[in-house]
């Protein structure tokens, strides 16, 4: 039912700033909750920011605290990933993803996925 549709990413220098998108279709993406996962080279898939289906609580991985944010535009039925102050390590393929449960903060759970974008930092 649910479908995801990513734009954004790119090539960017070290310090720059990019903002991901997250669109959804055949359901109000209100209702879900959102998860941002990022997969490093030679990395594991790990959820680097996250919004509740409960309340709308936000959550940020320790190494993205202060520099990214995650935000809701209903009207658009979109979700958002604001990066800032990027690094070389922020490097690697980014996947929205939702699921009725009340966070998506593990691939696991995930019911519904975005196709990936891809963030290149260089230094």
């Amino acid at each position: 039912q649910l479908q995801l549709v990513q734009s954004g990413g790119g090539l960017v220098q070290l310090g720059e700033s990019l903002r991901l998108s997250c669109a959804a279709s055949g359901g109000n993406l209100g209702n879900y909750a959102v998860g941002w996962f990022r997969q490093g080279p030679g990395k594991e898939r790990e959820a680097i920011a996250g919004i509740s289906s409960i309340d709308d609580k936000l959550y940020y991985e320790d190494s993205v605290k202060g520099r990214f944010t995650l935000s809701r535009d209903n009207a658009k039925n979109a979700v958002y990933l604001q990066m800032n102050d990027l690094k070389p390590e922020d490097t690697g393929s980014y996947y929205c993803a939702a699921d009725l449960s009340a966070w998506v903060l593990t691939p696991q759970v995930a019911r519904y996925w975005g196709q990936g974008t891809e963030v290149t930092v260089s230094s």
